[in-house]
């Protein structure tokens, strides 16, 4: 499997800005879908972005569309998430996910085959 390391977590008030990193390694990725899930304690994990690799096509949930923004770096085999306008409702671990494209880009993690293990994002005032 690809495996990924999240890092760029951090404490952040509410209304500012964060960018977390998704470092890729073990094979080349043209083919695969990347995304970004989301789970806060008691919760279940939860779509937030993603991207296709080779198009660069993105997806959000309606929950962060117009604050936060999915890219990638090919040279860096890494993928980004840059959030702005921080609000005390997106506080979770952020976890980045893989999976090879099959047609579609999912929004369920189960359909996702390789895993980071989160960075901790918390929004306070």
């Amino acid at each position: 499997q690809v495996q990924l390391v999240e890092s760029g977590g951090g404490l952040v008030q509410a209304g500012g800005s964060l960018r977390l990193s998704c470092a890729a390694s073990g094979r080349t990725f043209s083919s695969y879908a990347m995304g970004w899930f989301r789970q806060a304690p008691g919760k279940e994990r939860e779509f937030v972005a993603a991207i296709m690799w080779s198009a660069g096509n993105t997806y959000y949930a309606d929950s962060v569309k117009g604050r936060f923004t999915i890219s990638r770096d090919n040279a860096k085999n890494t993928v980004y998430l840059q959030m702005n306008n921080l609000k005390h409702e997106d506080t979770a671990v952020y976890m980045c996910a893989a999976t090879p494209y099959r047609g579609f880009v999912s929004r369920s993690y189960s359909s996702y085959d390789s895993w980071g293990q989160g960075t901790q994002v918390t929004v306070s005032s």
